[in-house]
């Protein structure tokens, strides 16, 4: 499948992921010491929501547009402020046209001693990545390969922070990638939160994938999905995941507090389903 960024800017996967990014981030925050964040997809930063790829697809309307239509009970709405602030943001007459990327959720959230590192391969989008965050003292845009990335660029020196993998799915073989990029990474880095987001299209891929997650080792991993639809065939993308490696100790909780919402909020006819497990525990 191809999931290029600009096509699905702010549908239900996203809403998903970012929300999952804004927690990390808030627990981050909790420690004065400065923390870095590596977003290796970063695609061009900021969506038109009514431009032509995002008008193509439509699918904003099933997510954030959802979510922000919707009162939320107030144990969520505080979980959710963080994220719904960085979309406001963009937005600044009120009405929902434009939507943030993870760079620019990242980047909001920043506090000044924190760094943001946004690579993304694709050689127009890096341009406009740059133009986006042109003189941003905090944020540094390169052209690199993101599997390069996780042994070259870490540790960081600040030796806290997160690396956010988002890859577009647009050749085979991602899956593997991100299994060899967490061994790659995690000699280099443990101690690092690792996030990386998988969209969930044929359940025996997925269950492969955590399957190798577990041959790994690799302590701490936590694996949190959400469906909006049963799985069909021909398959068809029908819920998104993450998995997050070394996850804040409040990440778990807050998600089962999050998930049953958002479930009901952005599944069709409010058949969601969702789930919070260990791949591997302590």
């Amino acid at each position: 499948m191809n999931y290029r960024h600009a096509f699905h800017a702010g549908n239900f996967a996203d809403v998903v992921k970012h929300t999952i990014l804004t927690r990390i981030l808030a627990y981050l925050m909790r420690k004065d010491a400065p923390f870095r964040v590596i977003d290796t997809h970063a695609g061009v930063g900021i969506y038109d929501l009514f431009g032509d790829q995002a008008e193509r697809t439509g699918e904003w309307q099933d997510g954030i547009l959802r979510l922000t239509e919707r009162d939320l009970p107030p144990a969520v709405s505080d979980l959710l402020a963080p994220y719904l602030d960085a979309v406001e943001a963009q937005n600044a007459d009120g009405s929902l046209r434009y939507y943030p990327g993870s760079p620019f959720i990242i980047r909001q959230m920043l506090r000044p001693q924190d760094r943001l590192m946004a690579l993304e391969l694709h050689p127009k989008d890096v341009e406009e990545l740059r133009e986006n965050f042109a003189g941003d003292v905090q944020t540094r845009v390169t052209h690199l390969d993101a599997w390069a990335a996780m042994g070259t660029h870490l540790p960081p020196k600040e030796k806290r922070g997160l690396v956010l993998v988002d890859p577009p799915f647009e050749e085979k073989g991602e899956f593997s990638r991100m299994v060899a990029g967490l061994v790659k990474a995690h000699a280099r880095w443990p101690g690092g939160i690792y996030a990386f987001w998988y969209p969930i299209k044929d359940p025996d891929e997925v269950s492969a994938y955590v399957a190798a997650l577990e041959a790994t080792g690799i302590r701490k991993i936590l694996r949190i999905e959400l469906a909006i639809r049963a799985p069909s065939f021909p398959p068809r993308l029908h819920g998104t995941g993450m998995i997050v490696v070394n996850p804040p100790y409040v990440l778990e909780d807050e998600m089962r507090t999050l998930l049953p919402l958002l479930a009901n909020v952005l599944a069709d006819e409010g058949r969601g389903s969702w789930s919070v497990d260990w791949v591997a525990g302590e």
